[in-house]
């Protein structure tokens, strides 16, 4: 199983309401794609510039298809990255 979290920060609180569009937008289509078990994105209620994505893949391998796919090509990575501050977290679960 690979697991990541990614917080992001809108860095113009005028495009808030934007970017969480095209987070939903970007979130829907990863849950369809081959690997996916949880693709989750949460709106920080403590400071509404930050968004929480929280991923499970299969596989490294099936993330690393995902990065491919038309959620990070075209709406992720064109709409979304600009906007925001990225801070990645690769993690293992505690169980």
């Amino acid at each position: 199983m690979f697991h990541l979290n990614v917080w992001l920060t809108v860095n113009d609180v005028e495009q808030v309401e934007t970017i969480r569009e095209r987070l939903a937008r970007a979130a829907g289509m990863s849950r369809q794609e081959p690997g996916c078990v949880r693709f989750e994105v949460f709106h920080s209620q403590s400071d509404e510039r930050r968004f929480l994505l929280v991923e499970r893949w299969e596989s490294k391998a099936a993330w690393e298809t995902h990065r491919q796919g038309k959620a990070v090509t075209e709406i992720y990575v064109p709409q979304v990255l600009p906007h925001v501050e990225r801070e990645p977290h690769v993690c293992t679960l505690v169980e």
